[in-house]
């Protein structure tokens, strides 16, 4: 008898032990091993530019989705499933938009100015605001007296990190970072960071021709 209830203890103190609270674990990330910081110099015949890049990226040639632009380029970093786009005009030089009219859309052509290109620099980073928790610009800078203004973008928004430089005469760049998959900031913030240092990096050795 006595055994009996022992063993009715037992599975009684297992039950009650079955109803205790459940606690989740928290939300967890894949590892991600981030390559050494090297860079190398780019400095293509013809380019009007030239500037260090990290030497775990590559280049491709780089277009919007109607003109081909010879100065436009891609620099990729395949491993980290990112890439930054980066789009060079001149300064009095000539720009090609599609416009849309009842007949269907026709190009227009618009002569580019300093301050023309600086408002669609903002235009083109602060429409990401719909999804972003909030966007701070910083002004720059760098040792070769190139200045411009660099975006942090936080929240889930498309890109993350972008930036304009110029000599508001002849040269405008503008880059922006861009992670082929769903936005995430908590998952792609470390990553995130890790590209803006390369970034800046090239701010810092940017030269015009």
């Amino acid at each position: 008898m006595k055994q009996l209830q022992c063993i009715l203890m037992v599975c009684f103190c297992g039950l009650c032990s079955c109803n205790s609270p459940f606690t989740p674990r928290p939300k967890g990330y894949f590892a991600i091993d981030l390559p050494s910081k090297e860079y190398r110099l780019f400095d293509s015949a013809g380019f009007p530019y030239t500037f260090e890049y990290p030497v775990y990226a590559s280049f491709t040639p780089g277009s919007d989705s109607t003109t081909p632009h010879p100065y436009w380029i891609n620099l990729d970093f395949t491993a980290l499933n990112s890439r930054i786009y980066i789009s060079y005009k001149a300064i009095n030089g000539q720009s090609v938009y599609k416009v849309k009219t009842p007949s269907g859309y026709r190009d227009s052509i618009v002569q580019n100015n300093f301050e023309q290109l600086r408002e669609e620099a903002y235009k083109l980073t602060y429409k990401h605001s719909v999804r972003a928790s909030g966007i701070v610009d910083s002004f720059f800078t760098n040792p070769n007296g190139i200045s411009g203004v660099f975006f942090y973008v936080t929240g889930n928004a498309a890109t993350s990190k972008q930036f304009f430089a110029s000599d508001t005469t002849r040269h405008f760049l503008r880059a922006a970072l861009y992670f082929d998959a769903t936005p995430n900031e908590d998952s792609l913030s470390l990553t995130s960071e890790f590209i803006a240092r390369d970034m800046r990096h090239l701010i810092a050795t940017l030269r015009w021709k």
